[in-house]
């Protein structure tokens, strides 16, 4: 599995992280300045559209659609389908991953496709519902069955795997450091002794910080934008989380880096109900189907892959780490 790495360092694939120093990043930097740090779709997301001519909504388009017997009577699936839309936990403030354009409301991002490709195989149109979730809440909303899958960054833990179920993994990332571009003395997890570093409530990074750096001065905050801004205020020298959302957030915030190497695996799940185990071979198996396809990696290049060169990464096999 590629992990993503800081700008202007090589990934474990061979590719590059691209948006730093190019045009598009001057651009969309720019427009971050001038509307004060409000969201905005990362280069090629904004039309979902990439140079050899694909895009997000032709992906869509020629995606599958599940054969009825694929979906019994009775089912999760059956009743997804039943009330015409996937209602998905998530974000819209996940630069690469799952954001909301401002001018048209769309979502745009590699979670936020795999969900509206999953609505597509079981209702036969890309139809999904978001509703905003936090590392406090996404168990919860699962166990209650307010949402029928989670797609936000959810790291698989066997921990979180006793409340809930996952499908998956289908992406690895893993744990690193955001700081001000200006700054010099942290580059690595064990810089931050004695410093003020940042994270998620309930976030895998929380656990590892306490173990790595004891007495590192952690500040947990319920959402990733509020760990940005503590840092961009200064009330955080630091802030530790998946490098896949790190690399989002410098997108848009280019007053900030990221630095080291990941510290961490996190092998991203889908969050399913708990107990469902036929709604989680099902996904499991439509998991195994894009892959096969190749349309995964379309979605990744479409997405991820605006801001790393080179090849994409082999996706994981489903059931392949503890949890799931």
């Amino acid at each position: 599995m590629a992990l993503i790495r800081t700008p202007r360092r090589q990934v474990e694939a061979g590719s590059r992280l691209r948006f730093a120093g190019t045009a598009a990043a001057l651009l969309l930097a720019a427009t971050v300045a001038g509307c004060g740090g409000q969201s905005v779709s990362l280069p090629g997301e904004q039309s979902g559209a990439a140079p050899g001519g694909d895009s997000i909504e032709k992906a869509l388009a020629e995606a599958p659609t599940a054969a009825p017997n694929l979906i019994p009577a009775g089912t999760t699936m059956a009743k997804i389908k039943e009330k015409g839309a996937l209602t998905v936990g998530g974000t819209e403030t996940a630069a690469l991953f799952s954001l909301r354009d401002p001018m048209t409301g769309k979502l745009s991002g590699f979670d936020a496709t795999l969900s509206q490709l999953l609505a597509k195989y079981i209702i036969g149109k890309p139809e999904t519902k978001l509703v905003q979730v936090t590392a406090q809440t996404r168990e919860l909303l699962l166990q209650n069955q307010t949402v029928d899958a989670v797609f936000a960054t959810y790291t698989i833990t066997p921990a979180r795997a006793e409340k809930i179920s996952f499908a998956g993994p289908y992406y690895s990332s893993g744990t690193s450091l955001l700081v001000k571009k200006d700054r010099s003395d942290i580059k690595q997890v064990t810089d931050l002794a004695g410093k003020s570093v940042a994270t998620q409530s309930n976030s895998t990074a929380a656990t590892t910080l306490t173990k790595l750096v004891p007495n590192a001065k952690v500040l947990l905050l319920s959402s990733n934008d509020e760990c940005v801004q503590a840092v961009r205020q200064g009330r955080a020298e630091a802030y530790a989380i998946d490098e896949a959302i790190l690399v989002g957030n410098v997108a848009r915030n280019p007053e900030l880096k990221v630095v080291g190497n990941p510290f961490t695996t996190e092998p991203y799940g889908i969050g399913l109900p708990p107990g469902d185990a036929q709604f989680k071979a099902f996904v499991n198996d439509w998991l195994r189907s894009i892959f096969a396809s190749g349309l995964w990696e379309r979605v990744w290049k479409l997405t991820v892959g605006t801001a790393v060169e080179g090849a994409a990464p082999t996706p994981p096999q489903p059931g392949s780490v503890a949890g799931s």
